[in-house]
């Protein structure tokens, strides 16, 4: 091939462009409730014809724990004694929300001011398009044995692929695994996340009467299982907003770049009159910290409720976790602190939903180096180490099935990508640019 990587992924950006038009336009929902399976079914075979044509000779769909299909195959490299690369996406994408909140039709790439908006057109579409690529701006000149794996149920949760990677661990193992779903620091600022906060989801059952009772005739005396709901939530922030989970170390420091409050504002879309909380840095507080939201509350509503005294009440709780925290330990400290903090006797019954282990990465290995080197000569800047405050319970599931690989999350959904909220956009010169860093890792990598 003629050119440099560069000139070659430029080429073939308007090819980007048409072929992440064909993959936003199918709905591929992987929640049947909302969107018929054929959504899916679509998008996993375009990911098999994309790939099958660039020597994924194997490639095929297989049936994973929750129903979904997971794309996987395999492509040799020059010789058995090369790295082994798997290169991750997933082809599920959010639901749209708010039809009406989209200033785009939701499956429809769009341009607009430069950027190229529609559901998945970021996450994670954007990071199969910068696979095809690399891999296209390569041609023969991939230096590394690949393997594949685009999963269909990610943005669901329901652990898919989690399930099938310990039970088919060879065909999956590799030396290093770029997990393809997280961003840069903003547009134009390369990053690796090397840090991912675990979570604990929790319902918490207040129950202080077996019946309502008329708030005239028994207010006062009587319990009321909503105001003590609202004392024991109460309990889990203080006045700096702060964290308070008795035992749960809230002082920790983020040591990796920071978080720019100003950036932070304008990509929460956080007034200048609000406050920020907590009493460390943004970069603290969202990656050092525990965290706890109210996710939602069952409550009589306030149209229809009646002057009666409520005898039951629940909340809905997310606790984020920092690395260091294992989940079952903050899932006993939340639940202390809950039944802990119920006033006046008001029974308290906390269910446990779900947990997720935290993830650091290991960034001191040859492919971490090697991607750094790629990233700094296509951005003329060397990348920065972020922490993500959301949850991908895959890595630790990765991490332990190949305890050796060096595992980097990168990808091209920054800040301005607006996942999993409406008006979803991607930058296309994020995908240029990673796909030729991308390019570059696979070209020059080589494991010690």
């Amino acid at each position: 091939m003629t050119g440099s990587v560069a000139d070659r992924v430029a080429a073939l950006m308007p090819r980007v462009r048409t072929e992440l038009a064909e993959l936003v336009a199918i709905p591929s929902v992987a929640d049947p409730r909302q969107f018929p399976p054929e959504g899916c079914e679509r998008a996993a075979q375009w990911v098999v014809d994309a790939f099958a044509e660039l020597g994924f000779a194997d490639i095929g769909l297989h049936p994973t724990a929750d129903g979904s299909q997971a794309v996987v195959g395999s492509r040799p490299g020059p010789d058995a004694a090369a790295p082994t690369v798997l290169l991750y996406a997933h082809y599920d994408v959010q639901p749209p929300l708010d039809d009406d909140a989209w200033r785009t039709p939701p499956f429809k790439l769009t341009e607009v001011d430069g950027r190229w908006y529609g559901r998945g057109a970021a996450d994670c579409k954007g990071n199969i398009l910068m696979h095809l690529t690399a891999l296209r701006a390569l041609g023969d000149e991939v230096g590394v044995n690949l393997k594949l794996v685009v999963e269909g149920s990610e943005e669901q949760g329901t652990g898919g692929l989690e399930a099938f990677v310990p039970d088919h661990a060879d065909l999956l193992r590799a030396d290093t695994i770029l997990v393809c779903d997280t961003g840069n620091a903003a547009v134009g600022k390369p990053a690796m996340t090397v840090s991912l906060r675990g979570m604990v989801n929790v319902v918490v059952h207040v129950e202080a009467l077996p019946t309502e009772l008329h708030s005239g005739m028994f207010g006062g005396p009587a319990p009321d299982a909503l105001a003590a709901l609202i004392a024991i939530l109460a309990s889990l922030r203080d006045a700096e907003g702060d964290t308070t989970v008795d035992g749960l170390d809230n002082t920790q420091t983020w040591t990796g770049a920071p978080y720019d409050p100003r950036a932070f504002r304008t990509d929460a879309q956080i007034a200048e009159r609000e406050a920020l909380l907590g009493s460390g840095t943004v970069s603290d507080m969202l990656w050092a910290r525990p965290a706890l939201t109210v996710l939602g509350i069952d409550a009589p509503p306030v149209v229809g409720s009646s002057a009666a005294i409520v005898p039951r009440a629940s909340a809905r709780l997310n606790l984020r976790i920092p690395p260091g925290t294992e989940p079952a330990e903050a899932l006993a400290r939340l639940t202390d602190h809950l039944r802990t903090a119920a006033p006046w006797g008001v029974s308290v019954q906390v269910e446990t939903e779900a947990t997720g282990a935290p993830f650091r990465a290991v960034t001191d290995g040859p492919a971490y180096a090697a991607m750094r080197a790629a990233m700094r000569e296509v951005y003329d800047t060397d990348p920065v180490h972020l922490g993500q405050g959301g949850s991908i319970p895959l890595c630790n599931v990765l991490t332990d099935t190949y305890p050796d690989a060096e595992l980097i999350l990168m990808g091209v959904e920054e800040p301005l990508a607006l996942i999993h909220a409406p008006n979803e956009s991607v930058d296309p010169a994020e995908i240029q640019r990673l796909a030729t860093a991308e390019a570059l890792f696979l070209q020059r990598y080589r494991s010690p």
